[in-house]
């Protein structure tokens, strides 16, 4: 099984600081058939605008994973973790039994454009944590670089749940296969450029799932792309 889903059928709103696309169900976007996919629940691209960010808010038994494609955003949060994170970096919460944060444009001038990626954990109530990790384009240039783990392989942050998330920069001829194991479901997300995914084309925003392995990215032109490699639940 192949199904495709295109940037434009996602869900939009826009708030004047705050201009988001919901690939899943999420705050007044509801979509019976996009409530999330396996134990992926959430990818928001978001782009805030200077000076702007979302206040300080509470979450609770959720893996969440912040991707910075271009600016910056700081982050605070009940743990006494304080950070700004860029392109390149991944930071992981583990909100567990909860924790509250805020994140924010800090720059006088310049957009903040983000993924915000939510993880369903498989333990609920866990002691919350924070891990924040750098992967340079020299990493992922031409290859799925795994960048978050259940078991932190590879030097990838941890998250709570039997799910392994990879990112790569593709552009002409690179090339980059991923195996899917049986019983497991894959999901490729195209955070900018255009790529081929198994031979289908996908652009910015778009997004391809997949229930059979392997997964092959390649005639890349300025793409970044993110693979899931997701339980069957």
């Amino acid at each position: 099984m192949i199904e495709l889903r295109r940037a434009a059928e996602r869900g939009h709103a826009n708030h004047g600081w705050l201009d988001s696309y919901h690939s899943f169900s999420f705050a007044d976007y509801y979509d019976p058939r996009h409530m999330g996919y396996s134990a992926l629940r959430v990818i928001n691209e978001d782009r805030v605008q200077p000076g702007s960010g979302f206040g300080t808010h509470g979450h609770r038994d959720m893996e969440i994973l912040s991707y910075v494609l271009e600016g910056s955003l700081g982050h605070e949060d009940s743990m006494g973790n304080g950070s700004t994170i860029v392109p390149g970096d991944v930071q992981r919460m583990s909100a567990g039994r909860g924790v509250r944060h805020s994140e924010f444009n800090n720059e006088k001038s310049g957009v903040t454009h983000f993924l915000q990626i939510w993880i369903e954990p498989e333990v609920a109530g866990i002691e919350p944590s924070y891990e924040q990790k750098r992967f340079g384009a020299d990493q992922k240039r031409g290859r799925l670089r795994l960048i978050a783990s259940r078991d932190g392989a590879e030097g990838s942050v941890t998250i709570h749940q039997d799910a392994r998330v990879y990112a790569g920069l593709f552009d002409g001829a690179e090339r980059a296969e991923q195996p899917l194991a049986p019983g497991r479901k894959g999901y490729v997300h195209v955070a900018r450029g255009e790529v081929s995914v198994n031979g289908h084309g996908l652009r910015a925003g778009d997004a391809l799932k997949t229930d059979s392995g392997p997964i092959v990215v390649e005639r890349g032109r300025g793409a970044e792309v993110l693979v899931f490699d997701l339980p069957e639940k």
